[in-house]
């Protein structure tokens, strides 16, 4: 459901597109191990709060927000949002499997600026079977995201710094 409310959005703006189909994968790095796509290029939507509103933050799947910085950068607070706080706000879609288009939400989008080096952006489509592949500038042209340098690398055993500062800038 949620990757046809996707493409129909995608379509109505003559965007083009691929869908990727895979097997079942829930985590950005098993998705791009699958889907045979570099984690740079997969970009993942991380669900934030930014002064208790919701936000979305959209950065490659092998990379990690640096909470701190992004604090320092926008002049807010904040955090990780539980999915308790936003279960229910994205019908069709599986939990962590948010496409990146919080303008589709009413939600402000944020995105790592490492993102808009690349020429293109592959996400998730709703679903831990679909992945879309798209030109980021038509992403950009469509969501208008604030880019900022708030994410760095993962480094193996540190994937879980959700609120700690392990970027170094």
């Amino acid at each position: 459901m949620a990757l046809e409310k996707l493409t129909e959005f995608l379509d109505q703006n003559h965007i083009r597109y691929m869908i990727i189909l895979h097997s079942p994968a829930y985590t950005s790095q098993e998705i791009a191990e699958v889907a045979r796509i570099p984690g740079k290029v997969l970009a993942k939507s991380v669900l934030v709060k930014f002064d208790d509103e919701l936000a979305m933050a959209v950065l490659p799947a092998s990379y990690q927000i640096d909470f701190k910085r992004l604090k320092e950068l926008t002049g807010k607070d904040v955090v990780l949002a539980e999915e308790n706080e936003f279960k229910d706000k994205f019908p069709g879609c599986e939990t962590g499997a948010i496409p990146p288009f919080g303008n589709l939400w009413n939600m402000q989008v944020w995105v790592s600026e490492s993102i808009t080096e690349d020429e293109e952006i592959v996400f998730e489509a709703g679903s831990h079977r679909e992945l879309i592949r798209m030109n980021y500038k038509d992403f950009e042209r469509l969501v208008r995201p604030q880019a900022m340098p708030f994410s760095c690398k993962t480094h193996p055993g540190k994937e879980d710094m959700s609120q700690g500062n392990a970027c170094f800038f």
